[in-house]
């Protein structure tokens, strides 16, 4: 049975998950008040390493982030027994920004996502390709998913998952500029809520196949897009109301101890949260969020908060909310605000963020399999698309283009497409995508109409849209770069930093076409064939979808790009 093997968390709170849990349940917060943290001059709260934890953590050779992530692995893989150096053992590494802390105009000790998964994963021994999750908030959840996804799929036997990310300039600013930031200490689901603090931290869960009668095991999830705005979530919370029915299907809801929210804190994401819980009659079920206690972590919350869970539950405690008081939010809910015990063990971890993506994933001790998986099916490529900074094709016929680099999308838009306006307002990558998928979408229109079908015959709300690349959101995170160096004239634009969140590209296109399947990114070091079909396979095997849009779509540079995706089916 896949379940859990061993765990970690590093944060300013303690270096194993147990020093975190304890600090936890003692009412202990990582988050700090600053009047200016490094180059933010505002007044901020967040959950901060100290300099002297920061230095001791630090390994020659590696960045803050990639030493984060290679310690915490570490000592994860201490409390286990599995051999690293097999080709039966994968490292899968959840982040939103990664080693952004490094890059700038001159370079200086930047490495993209999937090349810093590298170098961390060569640092602790494993000898096959890391994938990277760059999946927004959802990043841990997703990672988690794709762990159990490949195991089940019988691609591995071992997945270890590390989700980190560290505080910067770069995400601080990117959030203050979208007003949602709290000067003082989160409150989450409470009426006087402000917004999020930021935290840092690193936490790894390894999931084994054969993980003993006593593990804990991850035995159901879902992921899809609301379709509904790019950095608001739906009213109602319909995608996460969709996320926890088919995780919860044929489970019974008595038996869970609590549900582990998101709990940003956030005006919106709080209350979007409280009406899914009651949509699903959730509302007497305890629930917990522990943003409180280390701020948002961003790539590591949805691992670090299974992993708090983990040991709630183990411990016989639901923790409370830290920072909550009084209820702000009209969905019911159970806010817990002191610790309540429990003889359950199962909980219900839930999770939204930017680009519509939503997650849910059940834990149980008790006796259950992974589900969701279906038996490995035929797929089969209904149409292709192949850009180039000087060509483009669909189904293998050439497009005549008179333009060259970036001009050539905006010629490909205002020959084929026309009729999205946002679509000047999108970041390279952005626009890639958007272009590959419209050129995708228009032909499997005309292939319809040329057998008597209608346009509508083709709209599978359950379409997944998972893409590849290398280089993440390089162009756009240079261009927020530019928009903060100027500490005088210091003013970060909402959206330039949305669309440094390389799935936001996918958010769009599940928008467009009123997608509410899975949208993921995942970044590799390099184009791997092989491994992208794993994924995708696995993907079909453990999602409704039965069809999708998938591929590589990279934007290394302004006139750097290459998309090569296709619309495959079941």
């Amino acid at each position: 049975m896949i379940g859990i093997v061993a765990t970690n968390i590093t944060s300013p709170l303690g270096w194993t998950s147990e020093q975190n849990y304890l600090a936890v349940k003692a009412g202990h917060t990582a988050l700090r008040n600053f009047h200016s943290w490094r180059g933010i001059k505002d007044t901020v709260t967040v959950g901060a390493f100290t300099p002297e934890q920061e230095a001791s953590l630090l390994l020659d050779g590696f960045t803050k982030f990639e030493s984060l992530a290679i310690r915490s692995v570490k000592e994860a893989l201490s409390h286990s027994d599995i051999d690293v150096a097999s080709d039966r053992t994968v490292f899968i590494l959840s982040t939103t920004k990664g080693n952004v802390g490094e890059l700038s105009d001159a370079g200086g000790n930047y490495s993209a996502p999937g090349v810093a998964a590298k170098k961390i994963a060569s640092a602790v021994g494993f000898t096959t390709e890391p994938v990277t999750v760059c999946n927004a908030c959802i990043s841990g959840v997703t990672a988690q998913m794709l762990a159990g996804r490949l195991i089940a799929a019988g691609f591995y036997d071992t997945a270890v998952v590390c989700g980190a990310d560290c505080l910067t300039e770069f995400t601080l600013s990117g959030f203050l500029s979208f007003k949602s930031l709290d000067p003082s200490e989160c409150r989450p689901f409470d009426i006087d809520r402000l917004g999020l603090n930021l935290g840092e931290a690193a936490a790894t869960v390894i999931y084994a196949a054969d993980a003993g009668k006593d593990a804990w095991r991850f035995v159901s999830g879902e992921m899809n897009n609301d379709a509904y705005h790019l950095s608001a979530p739906s009213p109602v919370g319909d995608g996460t109301v969709r996320a926890i029915n088919h995780t919860l299907e044929g489970f019974d809801k008595e038996c869970l101890a609590f549900v582990s929210a998101h709990g940003t804190a956030t005006m919106f994401n709080d209350q979007m949260e409280s009406k899914a819980i009651a949509s699903c009659g959730l509302s007497e079920v305890p629930v917990s969020a522990v943003k409180g206690y280390f701020g948002h972590t961003l790539g590591a919350a949805g691992v670090l908060e299974t992993i708090i869970s983990i040991l709630s539950a183990e411990d016989g405690t639901v923790l409370p909310v830290r920072g909550f008081s009084e209820i702000g939010v009209s969905g019911k809910m159970n806010v817990v605000t002191s610790p309540v015990p429990t003889e359950k063990t199962a909980f219900l971890k839930i999770i939204s963020g930017f680009g519509g993506c939503n997650g849910a994933l059940l834990f149980t001790k008790d006796a259950g399999e992974f589900g969701g998986m279906t038996p490995e099916v035929a797929t089969k490529v209904v149409h292709t698309v192949h850009i180039t900074p000087s060509s483009v094709s669909v189904d293998g016929e050439e497009l005549p283009v008179a333009m060259r680099g970036r001009e050539l999308l905006d010629e490909i838009y205002k020959s084929h497409i026309a009729d999205y306006p946002k679509f000047h307002k999108m970041d390279m990558l952005g626009k890639l995508v958007f272009v590959a998928s419209e050129l995708l979408t228009a032909r499997e229109d005309a292939a319809r109409e040329n057998v008597g079908g209608e346009d509508g015959d083709r709209k599978d709300e359950n379409r997944a849209v998972i893409l590849f690349n290398a280089t993440s959101s390089i162009v756009q995170d240079l261009q927020h770069i530019r928009t903060i160096n100027d500490t005088e004239g210091f003013f970060p634009s909402p959206s330039v930093f949305l669309y440094t969140l390389p799935n936001i590209s996918i958010g769009e296109v599940a928008i467009r076409n009123s997608y509410k399947g899975e949208t993921s990114l995942y970044i590799l070091p390099e184009k791997d064939n092989e491994l992208m079909d794993k994924i995708i396979k696995a993907s079909f095997a453990g999602s409704l979808s039965r069809s999708m849009i998938t591929g590589w779509a990279d934007c290394s540079g302004e006139d750097t790009f290459e998309a090569e995706m296709k619309i495959i089916e079941i």
